[in-house]
C-alpha cells in the first residue's frame, strides 16, 4: 500500500518559492532570527490580516494560506513572520503581481534571508497565475508516492486543472473564511464539468494518468480506512475508476490448453448427437409411412365392402327419420293439447250442469217438504203457495221419475228402489248440442295427421322401424337406449287416439283393445327372441306409456268429471284403472303418477261425501205413513246415500284398506246410515236396508278365520242388529231375525251371533255359526 508523504511548512514554502533550492531551504532555516523583529511582524501580520485574507480570497490566490504545519509551528522563526508581512504590504498598497516566467526564478530573487536582513520594502513581487499553478502542480507531484520525484513537468495546467486540482486536493483548499461565496449560478452543471474533466484526463499523457491513478487509490484506502470497512465485506472501489479509464487487455488471463485429443473427443459427441437425432427423425418417418399404407387400405376395404355401406346408408336413413319424426310432432303437439283442453272443457260442462241441476232441485224440495210441516202455511185444499220457478223444478223432477220408473217397468226390474238412479237425464236439446260439439271436435283430431305419412303418424309403423334396427343392429339399439326414448316419442300419437275415449262410460273401448295398446305388445314380444342382447328396457315401453299418456288423463277424468254418486260412471272407472294398474304392477319403483290418480279418487269422494248426502230426520210423530212426501224423500236420500257407500267400496283392492274403511264405515255408514235406521221404524224394512249393508262389504276384510269379532268400525252397526233383532223377537218376526244372525255371521260378529241364538232359541242356526 502506498503512504502519503507527510506534509510540513518547509516543504510547502520550498514549492511555492520561485528561487529557492535545497541548499537555500537549509541554510535560511539555520539562521537565527533577529531580536525584536517576530512582535513586531508578529503585530503586522496581526494587524493586516483580515484584509490581506479577504484580498487573496478575492482574487482567487490561496497559495498565502495561513495553514501551518506541525514543524513550522514549532519553529517559531522569523521566515514565516517576514512573508507574510511582505504580502500584507503589497496587499495595503494595492500593487499588482509582476509577471515572471521560469527564466526568472533563479536564486539570486528574494528568498526568505534577504528578507530578514532588509527592511520591510515597500514594492513586494507578487507571482502571477501561472507561476502558482506551475508551485501547485509540483507540490502534488511531491504527494505521489514513488522511487523519485519528476521534476521534468514544463506544461503549464489550465484553468479547468487547477479547479479539479483544488477539488482533489482538500489539504489545498481555503479555509472556510477563504472561500469564495457565489451568489450566482454556475453556467455549467456538475455532470457537464465532470465530462470535461474526463475529457482533459483522457487527453494526458500516460504519465500524468498513472499518477492520478495512484492519487485516486490512495485517496481509495483512506476513505476504507475511515469507514472502517470488514475486509470481507470490502468493495472493490478500484473498479469505477477504472472503468472510466480506457480498458487494457489482461495478459494474465490463460486459455484451457487445446490439444488433438480435446478436438477429437469434441468431434465424435457431436457426431453421436447427430446421429441420434438422425434415427429419431427415420423412426417416425417411417412411421408416418406405415400410417398412410393402412389408411390406404382401410379405404381400399371401405370400397370393397358394400356391407359397411349399407350400414352407413342404413344409419343415416335412421337419424334422418327420427329427425323428421320429432319435427312433425313438435309441430302437432299445439294441436293436439287444444284438442284435449276442448273435449274436457265439453264434459266439464256437462259435469257441472248435473252437478247444478241435482243440488237446486235438494234444496228446492227439501224446502217444499219443510213448508208442508208447517200446518199454518197450508190452504184449505192442502197445497202449499209455490213460486213458478219451484213448481216447474218439481215437476220436471217427477217427469224424469216418471220416465225412469217406465224404463224399469219394461226392463222387468222391478227390485229398484227410489234414490238408487243416478239421475243425470239430458234434455233432447242439450243432448243434441253437447253430440253436435263432440263431433266437431272428433273431426278436427282427424285432421291433424292428415297431411302426414303413415310412417309418421301410425304407431305400428313406427315400431317396425326400430324393430329393424333391432334385429339388424342390436349393439347399436340397446346402447342408444330406444326403448326408453319410444315411450315420449308415441306419446302424442297416443293422446290423440284417447281424445275418444271416455273412462266413465261403460260402452267404451278397452285399452287392450286399441290399436296402439297391440302394437306395442307386439313390439315388445318380438323382443324376446335375442334374450342375450336384450337389457329389458323393451319390456317396460307398455307401462312407461301407460305411466305416461293414460294415468294423467284417467286423473283429469275423476278430478272434473266423475260423479261418485253415479255407478255407471264408477263402475267403468275402477275396470280401467284396475286393467291399468295390472299394467303398472311390474314396475318396482312406485309411480308418481299412480299416486295422483290414487289421491284424487280419494279427494273426489270426500267432497261428495260432504255435498251430496243428506238424509233429514222429521220427528216419529209427524209421520203420516210410508206414501207421504216426507218418508218417501227420505227414503230415496237414505237409498241415495247407500248407493255412494256402495260405489265407495267398488274400489277394494285398488284403495288401501284403511283408506276405504276411513271413507265408506267411518265417515258415512257411522254418521249418516246408522243415524237415519235408528231413526227409523224397525221391521222388516230395516232388516233389508241392513242386509244391503253387509252386502256393499267386502268379502276380503273378513277372510281371516281366526276372527270372532268383527272389525272396530263396524260395531255401532253390529249394536245396531242386535237391538233390532231383540225388538222383532218380541213382535215375532222370526225370519228377520235369522237374517240379522246371518249378517253378524257375514261381518264375523260370531260372539255376539251366538249369544242371539241361544236367547233366542235359534238352534238350527248354530250350525252355521259353528261352521264359520
Amino acid at each position: 500500500m502506498a503512504l502519503r508523504p507527510q506534509r510540513t511548512f518547509r516543504r510547502r514554502q520550498v514549492e511555492s518559492s520561485d528561487s529557492d533550492s535545497d541548499g537555500a531551504k537549509e541554510q535560511s532555516a539555520e539562521k537565527p532570527a533577529e531580536p525584536g523583529r517576530p512582535s513586531a511582524g508578529g503585530r503586522t501580520e496581526g494587524a493586516e490580516r483580515p484584509r490581506g485574507a479577504r484580498s487573496a480570497r478575492g482574487r482567487g490566490r490561496v497559495w498565502a494560506s495561513s495553514r501551518r504545519s506541525p514543524g513550522a509551528a514549532s519553529r517559531g522563526d522569523g521566515t514565516a513572520e517576514c512573508r507574510t508581512a511582505d504580502l500584507s504590504t503589497d496587499e495595503e498598497e494595492g500593487t499588482h503581481p509582476l509577471t515572471e516566467s521560469k527564466g526568472d526564478q533563479s536564486p539570486s530573487s528574494d528568498s526568505p534571508c534577504s528578507l530578514e536582513e532588509k527592511e520591510v520594502s515597500p514594492i513586494v513581487k507578487i507571482p502571477d497565475a501561472a507561476f502558482i499553478q506551475a508551485a501547485r502542480r509540483k507540490r502534488e507531484l511531491a504527494r505521489t508516492p514513488g522511487d523519485y520525484i519528476s521534476l521534468a513537468v514544463n506544461h503549464p495546467r489550465s484553468t479547468s486543472d487547477s479547479k479539479r486540482s483544488d477539488e482533489e486536493d482538500p489539504d489545498s483548499d481555503p479555509d472556510d473564511h477563504e472561500k469564495r461565496i457565489l451568489f450566482a449560478p454556475r453556467p455549467q452543471t456538475l455532470r457537464q464539468r465532470m465530462a470535461e474533466e474526463a475529457s482533459i484526463r483522457n487527453e494526458e499523457s500516460s504519465e500524468e494518468s498513472q499518477e492520478d491513478e495512484n492519487q485516486d487509490i490512495w485517496e481509495q484506502q483512506q476513505m476504507r480506512k475511515a469507514v472502517k470497512i470488514t475486509e470481507g465485506q470490502n468493495i472493490d472501489l478500484s473498479l469505477s475508476s477504472k472503468s472510466q479509464t480506457l480498458k487494457k487487455f489482461d495478459t494474465s488471463i490463460s486459455f484451457p490448453p487445446v490439444n488433438l485429443e480435446i478436438i477429437k473427443k469434441q468431434l465424435n459427441n457431436r457426431l453421436t448427437l447427430l446421429q441420434d437425432s438422425h434415427r429419431a427423425h427415420q423412426r417416425e418417418y417411417e412411421k408416418c409411412v406405415q400410417d398412410i399404407k393402412s389408411s390406404k387400405t382401410a379405404i381400399q376395404n371401405l370400397e370393397s365392402a358394400s356391407d359397411q355401406a349399407l350400414n352407413y346408408k342404413f344409419y343415416k336413413g335412421m337419424k334422418i327419420y327420427v329427425e323428421n319424426i320429432i319435427d312433425c310432432l313438435n309441430e302437432k303437439i299445439i294441436s293436439i293439447v287444444e284438442l284435449e283442453s276442448s273435449i274436457y272443457t265439453l264434459l266439464l260442462k256437462r259435469s257441472e250442469a248435473l252437478l247444478k241441476r241435482r243440488q237446486e232441485e235438494l234444496k228446492c224440495e227439501s224446502s217444499y217438504l219443510q213448508q208442508l210441516s208447517c200446518k199454518d202455511e197450508t190452504l184449505a185444499n192442502g197445497s202449499l203457495a209455490l213460486d213458478g220457478k219451484d213448481q216447474q223444478i218439481l215437476e220436471e223432477i217427477e217427469a224424469r221419475r216418471m220416465q225412469r220408473r217406465q224404463a224399469r217397468a219394461l226392463s222387468g226390474n222391478c227390485d229398484h228402489q227410489e234414490g238408487m238412479s243416478s239421475d243425470d237425464e239430458l234434455s233432447p236439446a242439450e243432448m243434441t248440442d253437447f253430440h253436435k260439439h263432440q263431433g266437431d271436435i272428433l273431426q278436427d283430431c282427424k285432421k291433424v295427421f292428415e297431411d302426414v305419412h303413415d310412417d309418421f303418424c301410425n304407431v305400428q309403423n313406427i315400431l317396425l322401424k326400430f324393430q329393424q334396427w333391432r334385429e339388424k343392429f342390436p349393439d347399436s339399439y340397446y346402447e342408444a337406449f330406444v326403448g326408453f326414448c319410444l315411450p315420449k316419442l308415441l306419446s302424442p300419437l297416443i293422446r290423440v287416439q284417447l281424445l275418444d275415449w271416455n273412462p266413465l262410460k261403460m260402452d267404451s273401448m278397452g285399452l287392450d283393445r286399441m290399436p296402439w295398446f297391440t302394437a306395442i305388445t307386439e313390439f315388445m314380444e318380438s323382443s324376446t327372441e335375442d334374450r342375450e342382447k336384450e337389457d329389458g328396457s323393451d319390456k317396460k315401453i307398455l307401462s312407461a306409456v301407460i305411466n305416461k299418456t293414460v294415468v294423467p288423463r284417467l286423473t283429469d277424468f275423476v278430478e272434473i268429471i266423475w260423479d261418485p254418486l253415479s255407478t255407471s260412471q264408477t263402475r267403468s272407472l275402477t275396470m280401467h284403472c284396475r286393467m291399468v294398474f295390472e299394467q303398472l304392477a311390474s314396475e318396482n319403483e312406485v309411480s308418481k303418477s299412480k299416486q295422483d290418480l290414487l289421491k284424487s279418487i280419494v279427494a273426489r269422494m270426500k267432497k261428495s261425501i260432504e255435498d251430496d248426502v243428506f238424509i233429514p230426520l222429521y220427528p216419529k210423530s209427524s209421520e203420516d205413513g210410508k206414501m207421504s212426501p216426507r218418508s218417501k224423500f227420505q227414503e230415496r236420500q237414505f237409498w241415495g246415500a247407500l248407493k255412494l257407500f256402495r260405489n265407495i267400496l267398488l274400489w277394494n283392492g285398488l284403495l288401501p284398506d284403511d283408506t276405504l274403511q276411513d271413507l265408506g264405515l267411518g265417515k258415512l255408514l257411522n254418521r249418516y246410515l246408522i243415524i237415519a235406521l235408528t231413526n227409523a221404524i224397525r221391521g222388516p224394512d230395516a232388516v233389508k236396508k241392513c242386509s244391503q249393508i253387509a252386502a256393499c262389504l267386502p268379502e276380503r276384510w273378513f277372510e281371516n278365520s281366526a276372527m270372532r269379532t268383527s272389525i272396530p268400525q263396524l260395531e255401532n252397526f253390529i249394536q245396531f242388529l242386535l237391538q233390532s233383532a231383540r225388538k222383532l223377537s218380541k213382535n215375532e218376526f222370526r225370519n228377520e231375525v235369522n237374517e240379522i244372525v246371518l249378517i253378524l255371521v257375514k261381518v264375523k260378529a260370531l260372539n255376539q251371533a251366538e249369544s242371539l241364538i241361544e236367547e233366542h232359541h235359534l238352534e238350527p242356526l248354530a250350525a252355521q255359526v259353528t261352521g264359520v
